[in-house]
């Protein structure tokens, strides 16, 4: 199924006053909130990206790649979304949106918007969210919003997980400045490696300007300063990782980099070392086949900027061992971050459910359907997000954004994900989005 066959965006544009008496006709906004009025231009097509997101994390959740609570949490902690997909879904009302879905699917042949058996197989059972009581989740009652607990399943007996004091961390960049941070604030020591005394005199620099922010905004002691700055220590060479109970690599998003950064740890670590890498897409599994010791290799993927984001996806490979998982999630938690778990695939949780719908804004653009001074603000209000879709990918950075997505199409192979024009375009004229200072938006 190609771009050029199936009617897509264009179709939805096409198709929009009925989309909108569909979504008009349910009496609900996107966002679930009763009586909203739903006109027929930008907001049928706005519906038609924000349902392909939606109906994404259901069939996600269908196909057990992550729990329900995961992905939902993944989305409101790591893309700062005021409600996960899932209670959205549930809000909404799964018998309005499978409607809704069904309307988009009619229009687009895209096969997002074909209702994800997750959500058709709850409305057979009666089960269409807060309206009836239960949906993805349980209510208090039917037409309540408020979430009770369901039914505990007996847990399998607790594993063991291993003893975590010393922390390594390779990179020198704002994620690896990050990450040494969180470690060291949260009482670990912590071995960072740089590729020149000057890279190591510049991380640290970076560090003690963070804290003295925070010192300033009376967040932060001088003593305590002082304390978790004792904590850190810089070197140039991996050698000096031989210690470290985990490393956590945080260098260039490049496979073949990572592979040989990889294969040297697995020299240097003492056995029993974690190797975890700091990934937004490239395969754990691909990393974990150059070493002797795959089931210690782990994906945790913190997200920009470390000390503030409170999102961790916690990535197992094929061979990933359930006691290298718990460690990682066990300390996750001491370090105060949200651990999701999932398995190693394409984008993960957020970046697979994130990055396509950024894609659609930027086709729709392309298409001449709506334009960014448009579209951008649009979404930012009517679903109470953070940034609109052209600032967030500004802010990823358009280059890493495009290498996600060709990350993806590369995996999944539907045309639906294939990286649109325009976002080739402003990477290949270096427009990167705010760290050059230009991209879709100007920063100058």
């Amino acid at each position: 199924m190609s771009a050029d066959t199936t009617p897509g965006l264009n179709g939805i544009a096409d198709s929009s006053a009925e989309v909108a008496g569909v979504l008009g006709g349910s009496g609900i906004s996107v966002t679930g909130v009763e009586g909203a009025a739903v006109g027929s231009g930008i907001e049928a097509l706005a519906a038609g990206i924000w349902f392909a997101y939606l109906n994404e994390a259901a069939t996600m959740f269908e196909q057990q790649y992550a729990t329900r609570d995961d992905i939902d949490a993944s989305m409101r902690f790591g893309c700062g979304y005021p409600v996960g997909p899932l209670r959205q879904l549930d809000a909404i009302g799964l018998d309005k949106a499978a409607l809704i879905l069904e309307t988009l699917y009619e229009a687009s042949s895209d096969p997002r918007h074909k209702v994800s058996s997750a959500i058709s197989d709850l409305v057979a059972a009666g089960k269409t969210g807060e309206a009836s009581g239960a949906g993805f989740y349980t209510y208090e009652a039917a037409g309540s919003t408020d979430v009770v607990a369901d039914e505990a399943v007996a847990d399998a007996e607790a594993g063991s997980t291993r003893e975590i004091k010393l922390v390594g961390v390779i990179g020198t960049g704002t994620m690896a400045t990050g990450i040494i941070e969180v470690f060291a604030k949260s009482g670990y020591d912590v071995v960072y490696v740089a590729r020149s005394d000057e890279k190591v005199a510049k991380v640290r620099a970076a560090i003690e300007k963070s804290f003295d922010r925070a010192v300033s905004k009376g967040r932060m002691t001088e003593e305590a300063k002082s304390e978790v700055l004792s904590r850190i220590c810089g070197v140039t060479k991996h050698e000096d990782l031989g210690r470290v109970d985990i490393v956590v690599e945080a260098i260039v998003e490049d496979l073949d980099t990572k592979k040989e950064l990889f294969r040297s740890l697995d020299q240097v670590c003492k056995p029993g070392a974690i190797i975890a890498t700091t990934t937004s897409s490239l395969s754990i599994d691909d990393l974990a086949a150059v070493t002797g010791r795959p089931a210690d290799v782990i994906g945790m993927h913190f997200f920009n900027p470390a000390p503030i984001m409170k999102l961790v996806e916690v990535v197992s490979g094929e061979q990933t061992s359930a006691e290298v998982r718990d460690t990682v999630v066990e300390l996750c938690a001491a370090v105060k971050k949200h651990p999701v778990l999932c398995g190693d695939r394409a984008g993960f949780i957020v970046n697979f459910l994130l990055f396509p719908y950024l894609n659609d804004a930027v086709n729709a653009v392309d298409l001449s359907l709506t334009t960014i001074g448009d579209f951008d603000p649009t979404m930012k209000s009517w679903q109470s997000l953070p940034l609109g879709p052209f600032s967030l990918l500004d802010v990823v950075g358009n280059d890493v954004s495009l290498a996600i997505e060709e990350t993806i199409v590369e995996e999944f192979g539907l045309a639906c994900y294939t990286p649109a024009l325009g976002l080739k375009e402003v990477v290949e004229a270096g427009k990167l989005g705010r760290k050059t200072g230009e991209g879709f938006l100007s920063y100058s």
